[in-house]
């Protein structure tokens, strides 16, 4: 079977790490996958098995930081 297209947009922090193993096995098996995120966050590592495309955000890490 062909692999679709999907478009993820994760929430911060633990919830993407949950979520990290999932989207990697889906670009194994042939899907092409897109994560769009904010340009300032918590775990987010790039990597070549999916396509990370950033938006921009007003606040720094050190801002996200001290609201956690």
């Amino acid at each position: 079977s062909d692999g679709g297209k999907l478009l993820v947009v994760p929430m911060v922090g633990s919830h993407w790490l949950s979520m990290q193993e999932v989207v990697e096995k889906l670009s194994e098996r042939g899907h092409e996958v897109v994560v769009l995120a904010p340009e300032v966050s918590w775990l987010m590592e790039t990597t070549q098995a999916y396509k990370v495309v950033t938006y921009p955000v007003r606040q720094t890490l050190e801002e996200l930081d001290n609201a956690f």
